[in-house]
């Protein structure tokens, strides 16, 4: 911990932020996201060896859906409904979503294979790809959003420890942990929430 630069402290604060927020169904997670994806995204591009690279760029994903999630949920139907309220997948959503995640997941660890020097492809492209899903879920406010992110962490959490990133380890416990009790918020706010 004494060897964590300043990028993965106030990376880890903004991010944890950002899920508190995202818990409330408050906009200002996409704020918050956005500073902590990027600088998390230069720590694992530049800051260890060899690089995270699925990490590196599934946070310069996060940055684009966090701009495009922000858009989303300040949209309304009018003064009172939001244009995207908190409600579960559609079936048409959920496969969509676990196209997504299978078709992700193969891209990226075959470019991590192929293309770089990763020693952690199969781990690394799993967080990436429950995120890739985790994300566009969110952005529409789909309650499975927090099922995806609850399988991200549970893979991220060893590897962040193994790459020796430990306060970005205890940050994915952290989430783990809001992910939860973010599933249970938004499953209670579903049915006090206008539509």
């Amino acid at each position: 911990m004494q060897q964590t630069k300043w990028q993965e402290w106030v990376s880890t604060l903004a991010q944890i932020v950002s899920v508190w927020y995202a818990r409330k169904n408050n906009v200002l997670v996409y704020p918050a996201s956005i500073i902590g994806v990027l600088l998390a995204a230069h720590v694992y591009f530049f800051m260890i060896h060899p690089p995270l690279y699925a990490d590196g760029a599934i946070n310069m994903y996060y940055f684009t859906m966090s701009v495009y999630g922000w858009y989303n949920w300040v949209q309304k139907k009018d003064t009172t409904h939001y244009a995207f309220p908190i409600s579960w997948c559609t079936k048409k959503e959920l496969w969509l979503g676990i196209g997504l995640f299978a078709a992700a997941w193969a891209l990226v660890f075959i470019t991590l294979t192929q293309l770089t020097d990763s020693n952690t492809p199969v781990l690394d492209s799993l967080v990436s790809a429950t995120a890739i899903v985790s994300m566009w879920w969110m952005a529409k406010r789909k309650i499975e959003n927090w099922l995806a992110w609850i399988a991200s962490n549970i893979v991220a959490i060893p590897l962040n420890f193994y790459k020796g990133l430990m306060l970005f380890t205890v940050m994915y416990v952290l989430f783990l942990i809001m992910s939860w009790q973010g599933y249970r918020e938004w499953k209670k706010m579903m049915t006090h929430e206008p539509h």
